[in-house]
């Protein structure tokens, strides 16, 4: 059972690698941007969470043909256009909207995070990464949420670290699982060999 549950996280590596570029970019732009355009910086990250939602909704496509999976990747999806929708739609607002969109947003993610790392992975380093970035998010997100008294680089900032947090975490998964991927298959031929 360990065996089929691992195999099909290897074959997604690709979209962990894709992701944590994506992640790990906004992650560093949003760190160092010193903006105080809120409606500017608000579209950014709308339109930074839509490229990740197509990401997962491209994975979720694959995982269906194959009927394995796919619910997961819906999942992750949904919740990043729902959270894009949302911001742009309040992109006029007040600043509290904001910050209180991306604070759900950023602790949805990491209970989800944590929620896939116990329940649907069976790695063990699988399995610390995706709690980890859990557990990372929702703290972020509090931080999030208690940073909206604040100028507004302060809370962008909190959410650059996140998604940088996601970049790297999901740098390490793809990684590791395409090591798994190339362990599998030379034991896979090994074992080819040894029937014969």
């Amino acid at each position: 059972m360990a065996k089929i549950n691992r195999k099909y996280i290897d074959k997604h590596w690709l979209v962990f690698v894709v992701r944590s570029l994506l992640a790990g970019t906004f992650g560093v732009l949003l760190l160092f941007s010193g903006t105080d355009q809120i409606n500017n910086v608000m579209i950014e990250i709308s339109v930074f969470l839509l490229l990740i939602g197509v990401i997962d909704s491209v994975s979720a496509l694959y995982n269906s043909s194959r009927k394995r999976g796919w619910i997961n990747s819906v999942i992750d999806a949904g919740i990043d256009v729902v959270a894009a929708a949302a911001l742009l739609f309040f992109v006029n607002s007040d600043l509290a909207t904001s910050v209180m969109i991306l604070s759900i947003y950023t602790v949805v993610s990491g209970a989800i995070d944590i929620f896939h790392g116990f329940v649907s992975t069976v790695d063990p380093t699988d399995r610390f990464i995706r709690v980890l970035a859990g557990i990372c998010g929702c703290v972020i997100g509090i931080a999030i949420l208690n940073a909206g008294g604040y100028e507004i680089t302060t809370f962008v900032r909190f959410f650059g670290a996140y998604m940088l947090i996601v970049g790297i975490t999901s740098a390490i998964y793809g990684v590791h699982n395409r090591a798994q991927n190339i362990e599998d298959k030379v034991a896979r031929r090994q074992a080819r060999k040894r029937k014969k």
